[in-house]
């Protein structure tokens, strides 16, 4: 534990230094106001021993600075060295960033006693900032698994909806198009018939993973949407460009080889469907959705393995 003590009498200074080591603590000797604070900033001691008279700068205003210098959540105990026993006094040393008043001339058994209550204290307050440290790191894991699809490890519906809100919102404001992708895994059902559910869930996070890694931006999102489909916002993207992605995760799922002998293709396949639109008002997110499932249901009734983008006049806004 190291103590920085700023003192400007040299008697005193070496009296409280020895007391300090005597209680197994390293002092460090500061003569002024200013040399305190360069000191403190260099050595970043654990407690502070602070003369309020000194020349320059009082101990009051070298309190005022430190506080100001420490960074949020950081804290280091500062005792003020003094006769001046007026209430005042102890409300103004207080008020400056002050934790305790120790009088001079300094006892050795009231200096441990304050310096153990403060190594208490600043044990104590370390134990807190770990646990808080702890609870943050667990509510930001809460908060991504409450995000995550549990089978898939992609985003799961409630995700989706809040990216979609929030991308139509500012879409909305900026004027910039927003594509919405509707996936669906073909004859799924038979798929889990003939395969098993183990199978089948395999599948689907393999389907996960492969969708996810054809999108293009970092603010794009892929999302399980509900059993075996999924669900892509584009944000800033045009009709041109969504089409674009839906190919190329159409081709991506096809390319897999995944035996289906369920299946028409006698691999696995999807089906997409692709819808974009300019936002205008803020009630026109449902048209998009509907737009989009009614794109993947032509691609679907098209004989399934395609992709197919949604009638201009059904997502006009």
């Amino acid at each position: 534990m190291k103590a920085l003590v700023i003192e400007d009498t040299a008697t005193s200074q070496a009296v409280i230094c020895h007391l300090l080591e005597r209680l197994g603590i390293q002092p460090i000797q500061a003569r002024d106001g200013l040399t305190g604070i360069v000191s403190f900033e260099k050595e970043q001691p654990d407690l502070i021993l602070l003369d309020i008279i000194l020349p320059g700068i009082d101990g009051f205003e070298v309190a005022r600075r430190i506080r100001a210098m420490e960074k949020p959540g950081e804290w280091t105990p500062i005792i003020f060295l003094t006769a001046l026993t007026k209430d005042e006094d102890l409300e103004r040393g207080i008020e400056a960033g002050g934790d305790d008043y120790l009088l001079k001339p300094v006892s050795e058994v009231v200096l441990g006693a304050k310096v153990r209550a403060m190594q208490r204290i600043i044990q104590m307050r370390h134990s807190l900032l770990v646990l808080t440290r702890k609870l943050d790191s667990a509510n930001r894991e809460l908060t991504r698994l409450s995000a995550v699809d549990g089978l898939t490890g992609i985003a799961n519906r409630r995700q989706f909806d809040e990216a979609l809100l929030r991308e139509w919102r500012r879409c909305l404001r900026e004027r910039e198009p927003l594509s919405l992708l509707m996936v669906d895994v073909d004859y799924f059902k038979q798929y889990n018939d003939g395969y098993g559910h183990q199978a089948g869930d395999e599948c689907l996070k393999v389907v996960a993973g492969t969708l996810r890694s054809k999108l293009r931006r970092p603010a794009d999102i892929v999302a399980r949407y509900g059993g075996e489909e999924f669900a892509a916002v584009l944000p800033d993207t045009a009709s041109e460009g969504a089409i674009l992605v839906a190919e190329a995760m159409n081709s991506a799922i096809l390319q897999l080889g995944i035996p289906h002998e369920g299946s028409a293709f006698g691999t696995l396949t999807v089906s997409v469907g692709v819808a974009t639109l300019v936002p205008a008002q803020v009630e026109g997110l449902p048209r998009l959705l509907s737009a989009a499932d009614w794109a993947l249901y032509e691609a679907k009734r098209e004989g399934r393995n395609c992709v197919r983008v949604a009638d201009p006049t059904l997502v006009t806004d």
